[in-house]
């Protein structure tokens, strides 16, 4: 999809880097093209929304801790940000625990309902699950997520947590400029449903920017949960209505999907980049596919390359071509599914799908991997605390505003995540009644030493992973800043094989953003590659470092975006 870079694209046009050196630039000799990182020693935020990173380090300056600011912050993003995220989608999340200095994954994703089958499907003439609807709609795991967080290491009341959101939802809200940007092109798709335009829109079209935008439903809504806990949501009027309201839209989402939910603490798993341990989420997440591309990268001085050159460049996007030829065969919900997680991102499996790579010419093709080596593939936000409590936390209700089905009264819509689902039954991400879906929404979090270094995120689908493996190239290979790591223009291929079906042909399409130089995209086309420059979405980046000799907080934002990053 082509956006609107307004501003920040003037900015990234500017920015050059010379092939074959490790530093990105001297912004202090040359365009000054970045923002400062923000510093902090006591507490850290950042959001894709300035109110949400203001509510996030309110809640830490009043006794909270990184857990409590990151559910606040998930929360506000909810009504400040509907275009991205809400209480009908679900969450992953990594916490660095200061006390046990410890990492804990949480898995707060939801479950395809107890009637969706492929036999259904089937029946009904559908070749794959339709994008929008009553159909896609998975169970919402998001606020059993802040449940989950808030009983593990939370400090102060939900009431308290929930408090500004609540406020801004029944009194409002300025609409800012790329959610305004966003909005009507939701509205566009979604406002057939019921209840939708009633929801999300004033006098049946989008807020603009600026304008004061109320949502007193949602914020009721919040109020209920915070009283009532888990269960408020999960059990009773609100579950009820959600499934009085699926039910006559012809969806397969009831109450009783609603009360069987539950997160899962999971183990986040690695791999090391030069000294630098990136961990990630494991499936049905494909956080694995940033720890694959790295591991296949590792081999080659990228440093010696620099940033713009067809050598990284191409090198790059052959090693994302690799690895989520592995996504689509191979990442799904291991409930269901043998996952064989630890070879495909195994140092030697790297090393074997690195050969198949040609160094002068792009791939049409790649088949899929065989990783089992002994037996002959949205919103993001990150908080930080004095305590040295750290959180990486991404949420999503897919496709922008999700589903469009919006239930009676309660002021969100639900997500359509369940699309990702694939009707092939031999498949791995098969849907099956009550499996979760594959999911393209990642945390990151980097260790050194074994002790916290980075806490980020890039929203955006498939850009996700690839993301996530440049803006740790950026700050390891080309010596960047947090913040210039975050706002160096960035690579992005599409047209890989897909987890729910569609096979890569004829090498997919790199898209550049504005900064790289002509010589440099007249190259990657000589070596066979569909090279297109400011076309494409290329993600939202969040980012907390911590310098432990110091005791600071460095945070940046992403220009991308409307966000802020602040501390104190």
């Amino acid at each position: 999809m082509s956006m609107n870079y307004k501003a920040y694209s003037i900015l990234l046009l500017a920015f050059v880097v010379s092939a074959g050196t490790a530093q990105a630039w001297d912004r202090f000799e040359g365009p000054q093209v970045s923002r400062s990182e923000v510093l902090g020693e006591h507490a850290m935020a950042a959001t894709s929304q300035p109110l949400a990173t203001q509510v996030a380090v309110e809640v830490m300056r009043d006794g909270g801790n990184a857990i409590d600011a990151a559910i606040a912050a998930n929360a506000m993003l909810g009504l400040v940000e509907p275009t991205g995220n809400g209480i009908g989608g679900d969450l992953f999340a990594i916490v660095w625990d200061a006390e046990e200095e410890e990492l804990h994954g949480l898995n707060a994703s939801g479950r395809a309902p107890q009637d969706m089958t492929i036999e259904w499907f089937e029946e009904q003439g559908y070749d794959r699950i339709p994008q929008r609807g009553p159909l896609p709609v998975s169970v919402p795991g998001a606020v059993d997520g802040w449940f989950e967080l808030h009983e593990a290491f939370g400090e102060v009341s939900m009431e308290r947590i929930l408090a500004p959101t609540i406020e801004y939802g029944e009194k409002g809200f300025p609409v800012t400029e790329m959610i305004s940007y966003y909005w009507p092109r939701n509205v566009a798709v979604l406002e057939e449903y019921e209840n939708f335009s009633e929801t999300f829109t004033i006098d049946g079209r989008a807020p603009e920017k600026g304008e004061r935008f109320r949502n007193p439903d949602l914020a009721n809504t919040l109020r209920k949960v915070a009283e009532g806990g888990r269960e408020a949501f999960y059990e009773g009027p609100i579950a009820e209505t959600i499934g009085n309201y699926m039910e006559r839209q012809g969806g397969f989402l009831s109450a009783e999907d609603m009360a069987a939910h539950e997160s899962e603490w999971i183990d986040p798993v690695s791999t090391d980049y030069r000294g630098y341990e990136l961990h990630q989420l494991p499936p049905n997440t494909q956080g694995i596919a940033a720890l694959q591309i790295l591991n296949i990268l590792e081999e080659w001085d990228i440093a010696e390359y620099g940033l713009d050159s067809p050598e990284y460049i191409h090198r790059f996007v052959e090693a994302k071509k690799l690895a989520f030829e592995d996504r689509a065969r191979y990442y799904a919900d291991p409930e269901f599914s043998d996952v064989p997680v630890a070879e495909l991102i195994s140092k030697e499996y790297a090393d074997r799908r690195r050969e198949k790579i040609d160094l002068e010419r792009a791939a049409d093709q790649y088949p899929a991997g065989d990783p089992r080596l002994n037996d002959a593939d949205t919103i993001y936000l990150t908080t930080a605390d004095g305590e040295g409590n750290m959180v990486s936390l991404i949420q999503s209700n897919y496709r922008g505003m999700g589903s469009g089905m919006t239930p009676d009264g309660l002021g969100f819509i639900l997500q359509n995540r369940a699309e990702m689902f694939n009707l092939d039954p031999d498949h791995p991400n098969a849907l099956e009644p009550g499996k979760r879906p594959f999911h393209t929404i990642i945390p990151g979090f980097v260790t050194r030493d074994g002790e916290p270094w980075l806490s980020y995120g890039i929203m955006g689908g498939g850009m996700q992973p690839q993301a996530h493996a440049q803006v740790l190239i950026n700050l390891v290979d080309f010596g960047m800043n947090l913040q210039e790591a975050g706002d160096a223009p960035r690579i992005r291929h599409d047209g890989s094989s897909q987890p729910e079906g569609d096979m890569m042909e004829d090498g997919g399409v790199v898209a550049l953003e504005s900064g790289f130089s002509d010589e440099t995209v007249e190259a990657l086309r000589d070596k066979g590659h569909e090279v297109r420059v400011r076309d494409g979405h290329f993600g939202g980046y969040q980012a907390i470092k911590y310098d432990a000799e110091q005791g600071i907080f460095y945070g940046a934002s992403e220009p991308r975006k409307d966000g802020q990053a602040s501390g104190f």
